[in-house]
């Protein structure tokens, strides 16, 4: 019975800190352009990938 005392503050504590979290997201325009997101990562890549430098092992090999 005593953990339910230590087990509810903390737990309205971690609600609290992710509501706070969550509001300080939307005020900071995190989900303003959902739809953006989403269509750019289908999109090809403009710039080529730079080239794989390779590892002192391998040259070793």
């Amino acid at each position: 019975m005593s953990i339910i005392v230590l087990l509810i503050p903390i737990t309205l504590v971690m609600g609290a800190i992710g509501l706070g979290a969550f509001f300080w997201a939307m005020k900071a325009n995190q989900f303003d352009d959902l739809e953006g997101d989403a269509r750019r990562i289908l999109q090809a890549e403009d710039r080529p990938r730079p080239p794989r430098h390779r590892s002192d092992r391998e040259v070793a090999r």
